[in-house]
């Protein structure tokens, strides 16, 4: 059996190389849409697992950023073009939350430390005032250069994994790692009992958190308005 991380290339790759071996995923966007199983009720095939289906969560996430900087007029979003059927889906979810509430979007890519330099350094001249950092991996793998770009620019930034807040970002919304692992652990055993992937439905994740670092929100000079306080599930101090 095979276990893949939050990973949809990676398990593309996986999936790629075996029609027999059984796959379990932990991905964050459709699996449908990435081609990785028919059908989120009858996978079909050897694959099946556990999306986070962040990317939908764009427009939550936006609405988030507005909610805390009512005043702010243009937005962007950070996605890698590595991983294009998120970043994809993400770019479409967030403009559109943009429009319906008549605010402006920026699309920044970047797939490697410089690029991720180069994108916070043209943030300036495009006059953006908060940042969205897509769900991908590789940005969770960077948390500490983000994070740390964030707060040289002081720029409001919000992210999907909590992580990034506990390592000084200033806000999180995304789904509970630790349970998506748990589950991704009893579908494995599950299969290494003798069930076939194609008989496991795909799993949703189902446990959000909203975690705020008051904290980071001090440096950058901002309140947190209380409404959006009494809704953090965590607040860092």
């Amino acid at each position: 059996m095979i276990a893949t991380p939050a990973d949809t290339p990676a398990t593309l790759v996986a999936k790629a190389a075996t029609t027999t071996i059984p796959i379990v995923f932990e991905i964050g966007g459709d699996p449908v849409r990435a081609g990785l199983v028919a059908s989120f009720n009858q996978p079909g095939g050897n694959v099946t697992g556990i999306t986070l289906m962040n990317l939908e969560l764009a427009g939550k996430l936006l609405g988030l950023l507005h909610e805390l900087l009512p005043q702010a007029a243009r937005f962007a979003v950070l996605v890698n073009p590595n991983n294009s059927t998120i970043a994809e889906a993400t770019i479409t979810d967030a403009r559109a939350a943009a429009m319906s509430i008549g605010r402006q979007i920026e699309v920044l890519t970047a797939s490697s430390n410089r690029e991720i330099d180069m994108a916070f350094a043209s943030l300036g001249p495009k006059q953006v005032d908060a940042l969205l950092v897509n769900n991908d991996p590789f940005f969770n793998s960077r948390r500490a250069h983000l994070v740390t770009l964030a707060t040289y620019h002081r720029l409001p930034t919000i992210y999907p994994y909590r992580e990034m807040v506990e390592a000084g970002g200033l806000m999180s919304y995304g789904a509970n790692l630790p349970d998506l692992v748990r589950q991704t652990g009893v579908y494995s055993g599950r299969i290494l009992k003798g069930e076939r992937p194609a008989d496991l439905p795909v799993l949703r994740a189902t446990k959000f958190e909203l975690v705020i670092n008051v904290q980071t929100a001090k440096t950058f000079g901002l309140v947190v308005p209380p409404t959006l306080l009494a809704r953090a599930d965590e607040v860092i101090e």
